[in-house]
Formats: structure tokens, sequence, C-alpha cells
């Protein structure tokens, strides 16, 4: 509900921000009157005038505009004086997302978010549970010669990652472990030592990490996720192929932390049962 101000009031506090905004930016009358093409004299009127009527809003938006204020904040409507552009920026940005295994981006947003939950959902099998065979048989195509020497930077970084006092709840579709188990589909082509070394290393570190490390899966046929990874209170990076779509502002965080609760909270397969889970796959006939 928007509170009413009394005209003379509002008048006065316009005066105010205005006054304000030219300090802030560094400007004077004179430069204010050039940008937004009135006299001196007109923006001298608007600083010191005594009357109760707001100027048009062709005015108000000029000086807006000139100094980089929104027109709602000028006119007392909000307390925030950044424009709607602005706001979106500081809580929406675009990140290059290459294909890499921890990239320098991702490993920053884990290390400012050190000590809050983690909660992930990924685009296949995590990375930072992966075996090194598994790692260079994902990553050879992508990063050719180089790829022993991102291997072990990677792992560098996923070692502070797990040493980070950050709890970490993975959620996975289901059918991606089952996949990868019967070497379907994205697996079809690993060979079959390395699945299912890739399988006992599972079961060995969700059985080992549990409870700061827990993965749970869900039944995509019921529950569907775009790749996500939630960094406490912080921030929410959403996962779009050749960029990352971070967002920083409260209520958007909050909604992506609800939803991912919810695949956990709807798990087919939960972080306690997943190690027998894996030994099922294990122990099922081979592909």
């Amino acid at each position: 509900m928007i509170q009413k101000i009394d005209k003379r009031l509002r008048s006065t506090q316009f005066r105010t921000r205005l006054a304000e905004a030219m300090r802030l930016r560094d400007s004077n009358q004179s430069a204010l009157a050039r940008v937004i093409g009135v006299d001196r004299s007109t923006v001298s009127q608007l600083l010191k005038g005594n009357s109760a009527r707001l100027p048009n809003a062709q005015v108000v938006g000029e000086c807006a505009a000139a100094l980089g204020v929104s027109a709602d904040w000028l006119l007392g409507l909000t307390d925030r004086p950044e424009t709607a552009a602005d706001m979106l920026a500081n809580t929406l940005s675009l990140t290059e997302a290459p294909r890499a295994l921890v990239d320098e981006q991702i490993f920053q947003w884990h290390k400012e978010a050190a000590g809050y939950k983690i909660r992930h959902v990924p685009a296949g099998l995590p990375d930072m549970l992966k075996t090194r065979a598994m790692l260079e048989w994902e990553y050879a195509p992508h990063l050719g010669r180089s790829t022993d020497q991102a291997i072990g930077a990677s792992e560098d970084r996923m070692a502070w990652m797990r040493d980070a006092r950050s709890d970490y709840e993975i959620a996975l579709p289901l059918f991606e472990v089952e996949s990868f188990a019967r070497a379907e589909g994205y697996y079809r082509d690993l060979p079959d030592d390395v699945r299912r070394d890739q399988l006992d290393h599972l079961i060995a570190v969700t059985g080992q990490l549990y409870p700061s490390l827990r993965l749970y899966l869900f039944d995509a046929r019921r529950l569907y996720s775009a790749p996500v990874t939630i960094f406490g209170p912080l921030l929410a990076v959403l996962y779009i192929g050749r960029n990352y779509m971070v967002f920083r502002d409260t209520e958007r965080v909050q909604a992506m932390t609800l939803h991912f609760d919810g695949l956990v909270r709807e798990a087919a397969i939960s972080a306690r049962a997943l190690p027998d889970h894996l030994r099922a796959l294990s122990d099922g006939p081979a592909p």
C-alpha cells in the first residue's frame, strides 16, 4: 500500500533528494540545466522553491536520467535510488560458462559461500564425485592436451571445496544414475572398467562423507529441475549452457531454495539409502 504524503512534504523531499543526487554525481545547477535542456534559473527554482507543487513528469524524468537515479526515488515513492536497470543489473547477471571441470568463477562462488549449505542440481553426475579416469573420458575431447593439467587443478579445488566447512546437498534425477549404471545414452561409450570403478567410488564417497555430503535421487517423471546451484542465502546460479544466470536478490534465492528443498523432500532415493541403491545397480547384470 502506497503511503500518502502531504504535498508540501513531498515537494520538500523532492528538493532534498535532487540536491543529494547532484552532490553524489558532483554536478551543479548549470551542468544539470544543460543536460536536461532548461535554463539554470529553472533548476535553481527546483532546488530552492517553497511551492508545494512538483515539477512536471518530463522534468522529473530528465533529472532522474541525468543523475542516474529513479524518478520514483526523487518523488519519494521508493527509498531505493537505483534505476530499474541498475537494480536488475545488481541482482541478475549472465556469466560465461566454459566447458571445464571446476572453472574459476564457480570456484570463486564456492569460496564466497564457504560455511554455508550448498544445494546443487548438476547437469549430470557431479564432477566433484568423479574418478580421474571418468574425468579424462568426459573432458579430454574438449580440453585436448591440457586435460591432465586441468584435472590436476580441479582436484585441488575440489579438495578445497570438501574441506570448506560447507554442507553439500545434491539432487540428481534417478534416470541419470541408472543410465550410467547401464551404460545407456550419454554413457554408452564409457569403458566398462571406468564405469564400474566410478560406481564403486560413488558408493564409497557418499558413505564416507555422509552427512556433510548428501546425494538424493528424484523421479524426473514426477519432478523437474534445470541445473542450478544455490550458495547459501547469497546467490543462486542457473546453468543454461553457454552461460550461468546469476541471481543475488533474496526473493529469487529463496524461491530456488524452496524448489530444491522440494526435490529433496520428494526424493525417490534418500541420501541415507543411496549407497545401497548404488550397490544394487553395481551388482545388476552387465549391459
